[in-house]
This record gives C-alpha cells, sequence and structure tokens, in this order.
C-alpha cells in the first residue's frame, strides 16, 4: 500500500517547473527533458513551495461536508435554540480545515523525522526538502490553532443554541472553557497547536521533529476525548479507536499533502522519499480500517443501523478508504519503481487521491455533526450497579478457570501492538534467511509467546478481572513485569533489528537508525544500567501502588496504557541486564548479577509480605465500592495479592536465577575452551612461564618481570 501527495487534475501543468518558478504549461518557458534524477540531471523543480495540493484538499473537504451536510440534514435549523446559519455550516466546515491543518502539522514532522533526505551522507542527497518541512509544520500548526480557535467559538454557540456575538457572550465563552469539559479540551488543543509552532521554528534535528509530532500527537488524544467516542457504552475501546484513528489518518493525509508541497524541493530525493511514505502509508491504511471497524461496530450497534443516516455516510468513508487502497496499491506497482526515470508521474494518481482524502475529511467532519444509531447520551434503560457506575462496565461474572481463559475486553492499542511487533519481527527473519543469514528459531518462538502473554495480560481475564478484584490486578502486574518481557529478552529483538534492517546513509533517520539511537541515548543508558534497572524494577512497584498513580491506572484508559508500557519497559530492561544479548550497558560479573537478582527477590517478599499484613485498603474509592456478591471482601482479597507478590513473582525470579547460573556455567566453558586452544596453539607457553617464575621465587631469586610478562 502506498498514498503519496497529489494535486488537482490540472495540477502537473500548474506546478513550478524544473527550470525555476515558472509553470512549465507557461508558452514562453522552454520544455525541459524528463529526464532521469541524478546529481547533474533534471530535478523535479526549485524555488517556490507548491500549496496547491493542500488548497484542493481543503476545498475537497468543504465541498463534500456540505454536502454531506446538507444530505443528511444535520445543517438544518434545530426546532429549539437556533444558533444561526453561520454557525451550522461553519462548525462542520471549521472543523474539517482544522482536521487538515493539524493532519499536515503532524504530516510534515513525520517526514522530516522518518523520511526526507538531509544530505551530507553518502549517498548523492539533495536535503533541500528537509529544512522546508519544518517550515510546513510551524505554518500548519499556526493555522491549526487560529481554526481551533474559530471552532471553539462556533462549538460554544452551537452547544449554547445562540448566536457568535451578543450580550454575555464572551463571560459565557469564558465559562465554557474553563467549566465545561469540551470546552476544556478544545482549549488544551489550542495551546498545543501553538506550542508545535513555536517548537516546529526552533528544532534542527530528526530527533527534535519526533519530540515536535509527539507534542502535536497530544492534541490527537484530546480530540478523542470531544467526540463520540467520549460518551459511548463501550469507552476504553471508543476512545483508543477513535485515537488510532485520528493518529493514522493524520500521518497519512498530512504526509501526501506535506510530500506534495515539498515536490519542487526535493530533487534527487524524490524517489526515496516517496518510497520510504509508501512504506508509511501502508500502515496508516491498516490502522484506519481497522480503527474504523471497531468505531461502525460501536456506533451503528449492529448492520441495521447501516440503514441510518449515520451509517449512510460511514458507508461513504468505507468506499473512500477502499478507493484511497486502490489507488496507493497501484503507485507502488506501477509508478514507485519508475520515477527516478520519470519524475512526473509523481502526479498521475496523486490529484485523485488527494481529492479523495479531502473527500474523507468532509464525511469525517459531517460524521462528527451527525447523531449515530447509538446515543452516546440516553440514559440507561435499567439502574446502574455500583460496579458500572466505577468502572463503566457491568460486573464480570465469577471467575473460573474457564473464564479466566475466554473472557475478553479487548485493548485495542495494545492488541494491535502486539500484532504488528509478530508481524514485523517475522519479517525481519524472512529478510535475513532470504540473504542466507539464520536466526535461531527458539528466539522467534520466545517473541510470539510473549506478544500472547502480553496481549492476553492486557485484554483477557487478568484484565477483565484486574478490575474489579486487586489479585487479579496483581496477576496482572506480576505478568506485566516479569513474564512477557522475559520472553521478550529471550527473542533478542534489537539484536534482530541491528542485523535485519538497511542503513541509510542520506543523513536521515530510518528505523535502524532510530532503533540503535535510542538504544544508545544518554537516558536509555541511564535506565539500563544494572543498579539503576533494579531499582526501577522493584522501586517503581511501592511508588505505584502506594500513591495516587495506582488509582489514576485503575479510572482512565491513558493511565492503564502508561503503566502497561511503564512497566513493560522495566521488566525488559532488569531481565536483558541479567540474561539478554540485545545491546545495553556493560554487564556486571555474574556473581554479581545474581547478587542483585537475590537482592531484588528479597524485595519483593518484603512488598508482598507488606500487602498481606497491611490493615489499609488501596484504592477504596474503587475496589471498596463495587458491590461484588462473589469473592473475598476487598481488604482479604488485597492481602490475597500481596500473597501473590510474595509467593507466586518467586517462580519466574527463580527461572531467571537459573538462567544467569547456565550462562555463568557456559561462560566458564567457553573461557576453558578458549584457554585449551590457546594452549595447544602456543605450547601451553604461557603455563611454562609460570612455572618458571615460581620455580625462580623456590630458588630465592629476585622474578623477571620483563621474562615473567
Amino acid at each position: 500500500m502506498v498514498s503519496v501527495g497529489a494535486l488537482t487534475p490540472d495540477a502537473a501543468d500548474a506546478a513550478p517547473g524544473p527550470g525555476g518558478d515558472r509553470p512549465a504549461s507557461d508558452p514562453d518557458a522552454p520544455t525541459p527533458p524528463d529526464g532521469p534524477l541524478t546529481p547533474g540531471g533534471p530535478t523535479p523543480g526549485r524555488g517556490r513551495l507548491s500549496p496547491v495540493a493542500v488548497v484542493a484538499a481543503a476545498l475537497a473537504a468543504v465541498a463534500t461536508a456540505a454536502l454531506a451536510l446538507w444530505l443528511s440534514g444535520a445543517a438544518e435549523p434545530p426546532l429549539l435554540g437556533d444558533p444561526g446559519a453561520v454557525v451550522r455550516w461553519g462548525l462542520p466546515t471549521t472543523t474539517a480545515l482544522a482536521d487538515l491543518a493539524g493532519a499536515l502539522t503532524l504530516g510534515a514532522l513525520a517526514l522530516a523525522a522518518f523520511v526526507l533526505p538531509r544530505g551530507g551522507g553518502r549517498d548523492a542527497a539533495d536535503g533541500r526538502a528537509w529544512p522546508a518541512a519544518l517550515v510546513v509544520a510551524a505554518t500548519a500548526a499556526g493555522v491549526w490553532t487560529v481554526l481551533v480557535v474559530a471552532r471553539l467559538v462556533l462549538a460554544y454557540a452551537s452547544v449554547a443554541g445562540r448566536p457568535v456575538g451578543g450580550p454575555g457572550f464572551d463571560a459565557e465563552l469564558g465559562l465554557f472553557v474553563t467549566s465545561i469539559t469540551l470546552g476544556r479540551l478544545l482549549l488544551g488543543v489550542i495551546v498545543v497547536a501553538g506550542l508545535a509552532c513555536v517548537a516546529a521554528l526552533l528544532v534542527t534535528t530528526p530527533r527534535g521533529a519526533l519530540l515536535t509530532g509527539v507534542l502535536a500527537a497530544v492534541a490527537l488524544v484530546l480530540q478523542a476525548q470531544s467526540g463520540h467516542a467520549a460518551g459511548a457504552a463501550s469507552h476504553e475501546l471508543a476512545m483508543a479507536s477513535m485515537f488510532l484513528h485520528l493518529g493514522a489518518v493524520s500521518l497519512w493525509v498530512g504526509g501526501l499533502a506535506g510530500l506534495a508541497l515539498l515536490y519542487p524541493r526535493l530533487g534527487v530525493d524524490l524517489t526515496a522519499a516517496v518510497g520510504r511514505y509508501s512504506t508509511l502509508a501502508a500502515w496508516c491504511f491498516a490502522g484506519v480500517g481497522i480503527s474504523g471497524v471497531v468505531n461502525a461496530w460501536i456506533r451503528l450497534g449492529g448492520a441495521d443501523g447501516l440503514a441510518s443516516t449515520y451509517g449512510a455516510l460511514v458507508l461513504g468513508k468505507v468506499a473512500a478508504l477502499a478507493a484511497l487502497g486502490a489507488f496507493g496499491l497501484a503507485q507502488r506497482r506501477a509508478i514507485v519503481p519508475r520515477l527516478r526515470e520519470r519524475p512526473r508521474l509523481f502526479w498521475r494518481l496523486a490529484a485523485v487521491e488527494v481529492a479523495v482524502m479531502g473527500a474523507t475529511t468532509g464525511l469525517a467532519a459531517a460524521l462528527a455533526a451527525t447523531a449515530p444509531p447509538v446515543p452516546t447520551d440516553a440514559p440507561p434503560t435499567t439502574e446502574l450497579t455500583p460496579a458500572q457506575i466505577v468502572t463503566g462496565h457491568p460486573l464480570p461474572p465469577e471467575p473460573t478457570f474457564e473464564r479466566w481463559l475466554t473472557l475478553f475486553r479487548w485493548d485495542l492499542l495494545v492488541a494491535l501492538g502486539c500484532l504488528a511487533a509478530v508481524v514485523v519481527y517475522l519479517r525481519w527473519v524472512r529478510r535475513l534467511h532470504a540473504r542466507g543469514d539464520r536466526w535461531p528459531v527458539g528466539r522467534t518462538i520466545a517473541l510470539v509467546l510473549g506478544m500472547l502473554v502480553l496481549a492476553w495480560t492486557t485484554s483477557g481475564g487478568p484484565a477483565v478481572y484486574g478490575h474489579v478484584l486487586f489479585s487479579a490486578h496483581m496477576v496482572q502486574h506480576m505478568l506485566l513485569v516479569m513474564v512477557a518481557p522475559v520472553l521478550l529478552t529471550l527473542s533478542a529483538p534489537v539484536t534482530l533489528a541491528a542485523r535485519a534492517l538497511p542503513a541509510r546513509h542520506d543523513g536521515s533517520r530510518g528505523p535502524r537508525e532510530w532503533v540503535l539511537g535510542i538504544v544508545h541515548s544518554r537516558v536509555a543508558r541511564f535506565f539500563a544500567h544494572p543498579i539503576v534497572a533494579c531499582v526501577n524494577f522493584a522501586g517503581s512497584m511501592v511508588l505505584f501502588y502506594y500513591t495516587d498513580l495506582f488509582p489514576l491506572a485503575l479510572s482512565t484508559h491513558l493511565g492503564h496504557l502508561l503503566m502497561t508500557v511503564h512497566f513493560t519497559l522495566a521488566g525488559y530492561l532488569f531481565a536483558n541486564m541479567l540474561i539478554g544479548v540485545d545491546p545495553g550497558p556493560r554487564r556486571p560479573a555474574y556473581p554479581v548479577r545474581l547478587l542483585l537478582l537475590f537482592a531484588t527477590m528479597a524485595f519483593h517478599a518484603f512488598f508482598g509480605l507488606a500487602l498481606v499484613e497491611g490493615e489499609v485498603l488501596l484504592a477504596p474509592d474503587w475496589f471498596g465500592v463495587l458491590g461484588r456478591p462473589w469473592g473475598p471482601p476487598a481488604l482479604e482479597d488485597q492481602q490475597a495479592g500481596g500473597a501473590i507478590a510474595w509467593g507466586v513473582s518467586e517462580l519466574p525470579m527463580l527461572a531467571l536465577a537459573i538462567a544467569v547460573a547456565l550462562a555463568w556455567t557456559r561462560d566458564d566453558e567457553r573461557t576453558a575452551r578458549r584457554r585449551d586452544r590457546d594452549a595447544d596453539r602456543t605450547g601451553d607457553a604461557e603455563l611454562a612461564a609460570y612455572n618458571a617464575m615460581l620455580a625462580r621465587l623456590a630458588r630465592g631469586e629476585r622474578p623477571d618481570r620483563d621474562a615473567d610478562a
């Protein structure tokens, strides 16, 4: 799958030609040959950026949003509290344009971080498009900020059912921004977009571009909480799918528009940039498709929902996505391999593609303004149970062995991350085998098992019951920090990546450069230090459970995700220090490793014992008010969780100790074999010299240091 930037159907003639800023279609301009892209040959163009693509996408978004609103009737005046035509039509239009500006911000930053050559390497790269990408990102972020400000004003007018302006509007708007969730979220997006604008003007490296992109992605987290997903029944699943959808669409559409804008400056870098972007677009296509299916399943409430207006808009988005997939596949097969010889092929499918993307964005804006078949704010038909009020989910049935294995509440982001990790790992292994290199099968099995354990821990029985039982939460914690990371360590993913991923020599950072750069960064070296890894592994558990971090992880999906990431990484760094082969800091001697391991085991035992003997309930506003008709009381269940931390967790620790001891034994055997080979090769000269020195000492002679050396 690939997707590249585009103009309107006639934009190829209007774009700056290879000779300079004048259009190639100008009758007075010379017509250069469309020859191959070489350092001394024709280039796609020089000079100004080409804004036609972004304008075309914006017009397509506005036109599609207006048409969808007209057909759906969402812009019709309400019976009560009509805010006026300006608000009814302006809000979805502004939303569509703001989404495009945000997408261009993220896409341009992604191009600077992962795609565009910077020059200065071994390859003959141009590198002129790289700084221009940051200018594009900063400009788009500035426009994004202004548009979200307009959206905030129109959103309040729509909620209040009154036109913009008038007596008291300013004061009411201030109250909306400070006291209402939607207003605070939009204000947060404004702040983040403004900071991204400033940061994009200041950064000068791919690392800075990536950090700025992460900052801009925070706005997507806020935006995911301001739509229909915020009130959906399956709240965590809806929020995760919405964030995945927004992120994938932003990178896809924004990267497309960014390439189109930067086309005149790409020069000989065009082929590399388009090829790399096509890989990114393939992952985005998968993310958009999966998240779209999940969102539709939640909001439509079944196949009957397709007959509604909302369902018709969903079908329109499905058709647009299928069209984009078809165009992208054709682009990858027919055009990308020929770009070096015929760079103007860049525009063949790009024109239609950018229009379809703009139309899809318009459909998304219309969907946001249309009520789904499953109401997000409808009152419940039955009285909510305490568990539903606290957790947002019905209380699961009493746990049994079968239910631990069969009950699922999917954590979409983690599950898809595990699936993507398996796919990428297997592709790397296949790449090694294709060039004749070997990779141990056991490591591949360890990776697959580790991802299965991680996915089940975060979506299966441990996740379902860990939300209502402290003991089950402790089982989930032990699996996250002790089982999945050990399997991940045994799979040696960093070592495989260093061997399988190609290196870049044009100043850009690809996956290999990013992986090795992160591993060898100061931050990674600090946290991978043996002492720090042990303190983080054991100490963060106390910090987590005895502070407000524990209730935060229980009550918010973002907190739960951060908990999962932290403890999985902490476990990996600890296990990699003990038994890993991946790059990292200098590992201590084997006796020191065992000492650190036994010290950590003792700390775990004390932590578990403190929970067993504790008489104060952790997170009482959660576990203490669920009204479970089955299972032990909350405090007894917490003490059972302490027993799990004390006893059950020692089994993985014991396995690690055995693994360290076996590695120590194998290392001694390898050292002995090496010395035997050296002795056979040199006639055991080292032993003979040592015996001669002892003989001289026995005779009372002063040892000859030079001879002994």
